[in-house]
């Protein structure tokens, strides 16, 4: 397994927003495959492994990084972001009203566009971290699921 993966991820108590028992378990798993498997390479890094804080400073999402004899803070806007992410929130709570009573064609249309808008965050995601930190295409998946969580307003 390579050096550089994260092996810890805390997310700012204080910018996270409260959420529904079906975002609490969406987080936890977020966080738990993302130390099962990722690929995460800061510029600059020699080596990891590495922890990660993410946070909302100033309106901004913050990716907090230190591993051996490094130590990194990369601010991104979420302008770039804030259309997908609105959108994604939508359609999970969408998908969430749709599993207490909808049919099963009905689901799984709501969540093809689920995934559908978590694969295009997470593309935005990784291209604004491009030059910042190298991460895989699973990795940016999870870490969309975890700003989202910090996006999410109440």
């Amino acid at each position: 397994m390579s050096d550089h993966r994260l092996t810890s991820i805390d997310l700012d108590a204080a910018t996270l927003q409260s959420a529904t028992a079906e975002i609490e378990h969406e987080r936890r798993v977020a966080i738990f495959d993302l130390l099962e498997k990722n690929s995460f390479e800061p510029a600059g890094a020699a080596s990891g492994p590495y922890a990660l804080k993410l946070a909302m400073v100033d309106g901004r999402l913050a990716f907090d990084i230190a591993g051996p004899a490094f130590h990194r803070v990369h601010g991104l806007s979420l302008t770039p972001l804030n259309k997908v992410v609105k959108d994604y929130i939508a359609i999970c709570d969408s998908y969430y009203e749709a599993l207490r009573g909808t049919s099963p064609s009905q689901i799984e249309a709501v969540d093809m566009g689920r995934r559908g808008l978590h694969n295009e965050g997470a593309e935005i995601l990784k291209a604004r971290l491009d030059g910042k930190i190298a991460i895989d295409h699973e990795t940016a998946r999870r870490l969309f699921t975890l700003v989202t969580a910090l996006y999410r307003r109440g």
